[in-house]
């Protein structure tokens, strides 16, 4: 497979994920409501506007970096966070008493093997070009 078409394939997960970080500095009330919360005040609001936005970021940044430097490891390390989102929501919904959030779950584990899947490509053409 073309290696252009491969980096152009796994990039576009890091897409949301970069939208998202920046509309928690841009239109932080837009993007909690997407994601199911209210905006917080005071204390609260700089915690859930500082965490959640530094958790989309890196796993942006490890997305984009994995594919700039063609290194799937970035990928599977941005696969693992997702991973865990995803089942610390099925903890939340099972311990806590959270609604299960369905829809977010399957996006993220769709995100997860898209990862995977484009980190194994990337490290293809990587071996096939020679560099270890």
């Amino acid at each position: 497979m073309n290696a252009t078409v491969v980096k152009i394939i796994a990039v576009i997960p890091g897409l949301p994920l970069l939208m998202n970080a920046i509309l928690f500095v841009v239109d932080p009330a837009k993007v909690t409501a997407d994601l199911g919360m209210p905006l917080l005040d005071g204390l609260g609001r700089s915690t859930q506007l500082a965490d959640l936005g530094a958790l989309f970021l890196f796993g942006a940044i490890l997305v984009f970096y994995g594919v700039l430097k063609s290194e799937g490891l970035y990928l599977r390390i941005g696969s693992l966070l997702l991973g865990l989102i995803a089942v610390l929501r099925v903890v939340a919904w099972g311990v806590n008493g959270a609604e299960l959030a369905t829809i977010l779950i399957i996006t993220e584990l769709v995100l997860v093997i898209w990862l995977l899947v484009a980190a194994v490509y990337l490290d293809k053409l990587k071996q096939a070009d020679g560099v270890e």
